[in-house]
């Protein structure tokens, strides 16, 4: 669908693996280094390799309550 925001913008990537580790609460950057070391150590332990930068996604309003807020630490791999 096209945005009805003119500050949206729609962008095509191509297609690629990604783990991910999801965790509520306030985006911090603690909180995502954290998360991030997790994921990476994860990606490791299953004899997967990165093939990218790490990105955080959050997904909620500002006024949704903290213990509700839905945060994601998303990694690309290569699968071997």
């Amino acid at each position: 669908p096209k945005p009805n925001d003119e500050r949206v913008v729609l962008r095509q990537v191509a297609s690629q693996n990604i783990a991910a580790i999801r965790y509520s609460g306030f985006w911090s950057e603690s909180n995502y280094t954290e998360h991030k070391q997790e994921l990476e150590q994860w990606i490791q332990q299953s004899g997967y390799q990165a093939s990218g930068e790490a990105i955080w996604a959050r997904y909620n309003a500002p006024f949704t309550p903290w213990f509700l807020r839905r945060n994601e630490v998303l990694i690309p791999i290569e699968i071997r």
